[in-house]
């Protein structure tokens, strides 16, 4: 039962709503606005969830189910975690089905007057996550919206993790062959369609509904080119598409719905051409074994053809093996690329040394278009781009066109590789509140307040051992907490050598601690450089970020090539290895296998 059916009566609502927490308050006014999520909700260091949010969080996470006083209106079940342990936590919520809202505060608890600010920043959606933990780095985690119109059914996929936005529109069994193919996470589609859904696709997709006013052409329609910023769709090839473009705009307006903003990565919409591929039904995926297996232990032709060194190119694998091309001249184009690296056995390992260093650019790269991006994954940004210099090196060199046209479409972007090699720190931090994210020589006055706040620890401890000399107190230490914050520390049996000018400040069991006014005014000093250092570094990081979010066109291409490199690569080793011979595609529709090979090959 939802937590809204708990409220009373509603002659009795005023009182009860008196009679609750000025937390519970808060919390329910919050949770108003997302009654179809888990409300994970930020107190102190804890996320907490209440009502029947905790009683489903408790059993789905297998923690301790717990009771809240919420003062003259009874109590509140209550379950929570560790906000560090988010990361474990929230994958696990989000694989269970549920929509999961992440309610944080919005301003420091210390200067806070009454009772802290708080928000959704983010709403984890099956099909909405940039979490890595939610996300697995061989598939792509696909939302899709579907209209259901007069004539036909439009549909639309949007990865959001790496910002690939596709549009079509076809009967029913088209559609059921396109949601087969791309296996989505999530589904939209209006709430008076349920039948329909269901009776055209079956009830095993994790479906979301959404109101009628959401599936208007016109609506969709100035959604998509507001966000593109042009004033027709055409450019897309996608104008005449009219289901298409509302299950498209759907889509962006749940974006919306679920506070994701930052979307400059998604940059365009491709239309998914019915003539372009052989589209595969469900029965023909299993039965072929294409993905999966059926029988245990089995061997899908995936895990055969995927030596991919990059999430990218294992992505695009997995697209590829399912989508198969139906042109033969673009057929004809990877053969050609394949039987050049598999006659080529020296440079294909040169470009697999190469990109085995780049990370998952597509998704680094939305990061950084969304401001999602860590230290860490900016680290990575960077070593990924020093590794298109070599590869676009050695393509360049290749005597094959494919190869030029991909090392004239690579971009090593020098100003910001330069930029980044020049600012971030080799060894930064997690997060952006531990320090030392940029390299000394960035900014001035940043050295400047590291010199005080290291050296100013140095002086704790020479102050340490100056005191043990003067006292002869010889347990005596300099610590700090948050609450007292630097003191010192002697244990009873020297309490009675404390000389008169120290002022104690706490009485433990075997030790009292004390402070002096010089201990206070370096503490002073330590405290204000570190905090200063901290609001310096985050706006250096948040100038390199802005940076990068230049390059998101340009890293995308970076990505697509190197997947495409990354599956071609992989078809000539599994070719090599396993002396596979190239076909002969023609247009007949005859199948003729010969024992020996063609002279050619």
């Amino acid at each position: 039962m939802p937590l809204t059916e708990l409220t009373p009566a509603p002659d009795k609502e005023s009182a009860a709503a008196r009679a609750e927490t000025p937390l519970m308050k808060q919390y329910n006014l919050i949770k108003a606005k997302y009654p179809g999520a888990l409300l994970l909700f930020r107190v102190g260091d804890f996320y907490e969830t209440f009502g029947e949010d905790a009683v489903r969080t408790s059993r789905i996470l297998d923690i301790v189910l717990t009771k809240r006083s919420n003062g003259a209106a009874s109590d509140i079940p209550l379950a929570g975690f560790p906000h560090h342990s988010l990361d474990s936590y929230l994958p696990r919520l989000v694989r269970a089905g549920h929509r999961v809202a992440i309610c944080d505060q919005l301003e420091d608890p210390k200067s806070a007057q009454g009772i802290v600010k708080r928000g959704v920043t983010e709403l984890v959606t099956p099909g909405v996550s940039y979490h890595d933990n939610v996300l697995d780095v061989k598939r792509n985690n696909y939302l899709c919206a579907l209209h259901f119109g007069s004539d036909a059914v439009g549909i639309s996929f949007l990865d959001v993790s790496t910002g690939e936005f596709f549009a079509s529109q076809g009967d029913a069994a088209y559609i059921d062959k396109l949601l087969q193919s791309f296996s989505p996470s999530e589904v939209l589609h209006c709430k008076g369609k349920k039948k329909d859904f269901a009776g055209h696709f079956g009830d095993k997709h994790n479906t979301f509904h959404l109101e009628d006013w959401v599936f208007g052409y016109q609506y969709a329609y100035e959604k998509l080119t507001g966000h593109f910023q042009t004033t027709t769709l055409k450019g897309f090839g996608i104008e005449n598409l009219k289901e298409g473009i509302v299950a498209a705009g759907c889509v962006l307006h749940y974006l919306a719905e679920t506070e994701h903003h930052e979307t400059g990565h998604i940059s365009k919409i491709s239309r998914l051409d019915e003539d372009r591929y052989v589209w595969l039904d469900k029965f023909t995926i299993r039965n072929l074994e294409l993905v999966y297996p059926q029988q245990e232990g089995g061997v899908p032709l995936l895990q055969i053809l995927d030596q991919t060194v990059t999430p990218m190119g294992s992505r695009l694998m997995k697209k590829w093996v399912v989508l198969p091309l139906k042109e033969k001249a673009r057929i004809e184009e990877r053969l050609n690329t394949v039987s050049f690296f598999t006659g080529s056995a020296d440079l294909r390992d040169e470009l697999l040394g190469c990109i085995k260093g780049v990370g998952d650019l597509e998704r680094l790269i939305s990061k950084v278009a969304a401001r999602r991006i860590n230290p860490r994954e900016l680290l990575q940004l960077k070593r990924s781009l020093r590794q298109i210099i070599p590869v676009k090196g050695l393509l360049a060199e290749a005597g094959l066109p494919l190869m030029r046209q991909f090392a004239d479409l690579l971009n090593p972007c020098p100003f910001l590789l330069e930029k980044l090699e020049a600012e971030l720190n080799e060894d930064p931090p997690l997060v952006t509140n531990l320090g030392r994210l940029m390299k000394d020589g960035v900014d001035d006055e940043l050295d400047e307040l590291r010199g005080i706040a290291f050296s100013g620890k140095d002086y704790l401890m020479q102050l340490q051992a100056r005191e043990v000399a003067n006292t002869g107190i010889t347990s005596l230490k300099v610590a700090f907490n948050k609450v007292f914050g630097y003191y010192l520390e002697v244990t009873n049996a020297h309490k009675d050598k404390v000389p008169p000018g120290w002022i104690r400040k706490q009485t433990l069991v075997n030790a009292e601690r004390y402070i002096t006014g010089e201990l206070k005014t370096y503490e002073e000093k330590i405290l204000t450089a570190e905090d200063r250092i901290y609001s310096i570094e985050q706006a250096l990081f948040n100038e390199l970020v802005l940076t990068a979010a230049q390059y998101v066109t340009q890293i995308q291409q970076n990505a697509q090539v190197l997947a495409q490199l990354d599956c071609l690569l992989s078809f000539a080793r599994v070719a090599a290895r396993h002396k596979y011979v190239r076909p002969e595609v023609t247009e007949s529709r005859e199948i003729a296998i010969s024992a020996k090979p063609s002279p050619r090959d």
